[in-house]
């Protein structure tokens, strides 16, 4: 706990006509008290007043800029708000305020802030969050959220002070209160969380995440763990330990005593929970580094598995490895997704997991069983020094891959056969393959191979905000990036040194990102100078376009409906318009394009009765609107638009909708570009 006399917080909430905010409701009233909507994480609200009919013409009803939340304005909105009785809650700011505004009016009731000093300046997992967490026991309510400095803060709902009785005067240190020691010290150490607590009853569960982009300082770096606190009292009820501990179930798959100094595999995105099974459903993430793991020989558990433990104790009840020792950044991204289904006229408590993999892996989660066989399977061997492979992967049989997860020749832009042709000579200097193809180390040519090209990856897929799913049909909507590509290697050793020097010398990797454009989304420079691989936009690199367009073919994003009584997937679509520069693009004219969607790893679904919501990921031009972004919605029987409005920057958090006096409202985070952060309410209009 943090002392008073050391404590590093310094309260400040500001309270605004709150009296009465949630008084004298009348009508249909449908909240919205956690972030995916219930805490089996469907994203669904049976309501129907905003259908198929009247989609696109949903007017604001209010807008929240975040820009005066904090010391910045923030580009990064990736927050999807709460509502609870008339007020909705939202983290929101560069430094993680908690915010109530009136649900239907957007009034500002009160702002609850941190400030963390140098302790906030140094944590992996800054800006606004996604999101706070609610708890009432019908007598008073509680907002839960966790700052960029790692403590999970109470605070009174109604009036956003801190619940004194909680923990050290309203806070829980969650670096003191771990029982694995953190490197360097409480101030600078490397872990966070940027996600929604999860409550369940009486209990709030937290997981642990570190810095984004491939960048551990070390493959030493702090461990991950999952853990649950009292939510009245702030105690710790259990801890998780995500790398096992000497004497623990899955020690020995960490070789040459490993899980003893590696760090990372932390529970970085949002839990779910089966209050019923007493049980809590934890994605665990990959270890250090993302795509070399010659430090951590073994397959490596808990590491890119799914752990369902008990509520009470934290005690593992089962789980599901979906990769073996882990050198994608295929780090489980999402929330599981609790329903019963019927398989085979039996009705299954299933539990479905969305990856990066662009694969649905279906369990019964009460055993772990696979509803499906998901055989192990053999997959490539690489040949970087002193790494260690693991022989096959776990594919599941069905559902079947609903996303692109390899990359070979048919994956290539085809619009003319000129195009392939380029292509093939853009590539052939570079690997590619199926799923699982092992990075390289970086070599030019003839030498070669530059990198290895996959899809998929860090940010293909579906990466945290997930899917969504209908208990009514039993359907899983799962929107996925299908032209994330990535140039993944291990960056050559400079002269004088062996590769083997420089792998053990440090992670010694390079990393990529291509975007559908074939733009660099960033770039993570070596320990030591070394040349760079010549992928990606990056310095010294080349553009992996043709003539400007994306490597591969489209769809760039896809929304798919995957029913989970049969296996199949009902129908996908393209998500969003074709993208302004590939619709105007000279070398396109006279040829017929399909819709192409847009490239984008953040978006999220809403499930309304009918509807799957979504927003475009890209700010685009068309002829039937002004510059902006789309706010879509589907049908979700067919896949069909059935109707869409402007945004004026692309989604940036997932959607969600209550109903307060009657009358059905939608909030979507939008940012991006130069549009800082903002909440966006939309709603039907009075006539």
């Amino acid at each position: 706990m943090i002392g008073k006399r050391t404590r590093l917080l310094l309260l400040g909430t500001v309270m605004l006509g709150v009296a009465g905010a949630a008084q004298g409701q009348t009508g249909a009233n449908v909240d919205w008290p956690t972030y995916t909507g219930d805490i089996a994480g469907s994203k669904y609200k049976p309501l129907d007043q905003i259908n198929a009919a009247n989609f696109s013409k949903l007017e604001v009803a209010w807008r929240f800029k975040t820009d005066n939340i904090g010391n910045r304005p923030e580009f990064k909105l990736e927050g999807t708000p709460l509502e609870v009785g008339g007020v909705v809650y939202a983290t929101a700011g560069s430094r993680r305020a908690v915010i109530a505004l009136d649900a239907v009016t957007g009034e500002l009731l009160w702002v609850h802030g941190e400030k963390e000093g140098a302790r906030g300046a140094a944590a992996p997992r800054q800006l606004s969050g996604r999101g706070p967490s609610y708890w009432t026991d019908g007598k008073e309510a509680r907002i839960l959220y966790v700052t960029p400095g790692y403590q999970l803060v109470c605070l009174d709902a109604k009036t956003g002070q801190r619940i004194a009785s909680f923990g050290d005067h309203g806070a829980v240190d969650l670096k003191a209160d771990d029982d694995q020691k953190i490197l360097p010290d409480l101030v600078t150490g490397e872990i966070g969380w940027q996600s929604a607590p999860t409550v369940v009853g009486d209990a709030v569960l937290i997981g642990s995440a570190f810095r984004e982009g491939f960048t551990p300082s070390s493959y030493r770096n702090n461990k991950g763990s999952a853990r649950a606190y009292d939510v009245r009292t702030g105690k710790k009820l259990w801890q998780f330990h995500t790398i096992p501990q000497k004497g623990e179930v899955g020690y020995e798959t960490w070789l040459n005593g490993s899980a003893e100094y590696t760090g990372n595999t932390g529970v970085w995105t949002e839990m779910t929970a089966d209050p019923e099974a007493g049980l809590a459903y934890l994605p665990v993430e990959s270890p250090t580094s993302d795509f070399y793991g010659g430090k951590h020989p073994g397959n490596n558990l808990y590491a890119n598995s799914l752990v369902a433990v008990d509520l009470k104790t934290g005690k593992v009840k089962w789980h599901f490895q979906f990769i073996h020792h882990e050198v994608w950044d295929y780090d489980m991204s999402s929330a599981p997704l609790l329903m019963d289904i019927t398989v085979r006229g039996k009705t299954i408590k299933a539990v479905a997991e969305p990856t990066k993999m662009g694969m649905l892996y279906v369990f019964d989660r009460i055993t772990g069983k696979p509803i499906w066989p998901i055989p192990e399977k053999a997959v490539p061997k690489g040949d970087v020094p002193g790494e260690w492979y693991a022989p096959t992967q776990p594919i599941p049989s069905k559902p079947a891959a609903y996303s692109r997860t390899g990359v070979g020749v048919d994956d290539l832009i085809d619009f003319t056969p000129q195009m392939r042709q380029q292509a093939l000579a853009l590539v052939k200097d570079y690997k590619m393959g199926p799923i699982y193809t092992p990075p390289v180390v970086s070599r030019q040519p003839p030498v070669g191979p530059i990198a290895v090209l996959m899809a998929g990856a860090a940010n293909g897929g579906t990466n945290w905000p997930g899917g969504s799913f209908n208990p009514e049909n039993h359907t899983v909507y799962v929107y996925a990036c299908n032209s994330c590509l990535s140039a993944t290697a291990l960056v050559a050793p400079p002269p004088g040194m062996t590769d083997l020097d420089y792998v053990e010398g440090r992670v010694g990797q390079r990393v990529v990102m291509v975007n559908a454009a074939g733009t660099n989304q960033g770039a993570d420079a070596p320990p030591v100078k070394a040349p760079p691989p010549a992928a990606g936009g990056g310095s010294g690199g080349r553009a992996l376009t043709v003539n400007g367009l994306p490597l591969l073919k489209p769809p760039y994003s896809t929304i798919s409906a995957i029913n989970l009584d049969s296996g199949e997937i009902v129908w996908q679509v393209a998500h969003g318009e074709t993208p302004d520069y590939i619709r105007g693009h000279a070398a396109l004219k006279g040829i017929t394009v399909p819709r192409t969607g847009q490239t984008g790893f953040n978006i999220g679904t809403l499930l309304t009765k009918d509807l799957v919501i979504a927003g475009d990921a890209t700010v685009t031009t068309t002829p039937e609107h002004p510059r902006g972004a789309m706010l879509r919605a589907y049908d979700q029987k067919t896949g069909k638009e059935v109707g869409n409005v402007l945004m004026p920057a692309g989604q940036s958090g997932s959607p969600m909708t209550y109903m307060v006096n009657g009358k059905q409202y939608i909030i979507v985070a939008v940012s991006g570009g130069d549009h800082s952060g903002e909440y966006i309410c939309y709603t039907l209009p009075n006539n």
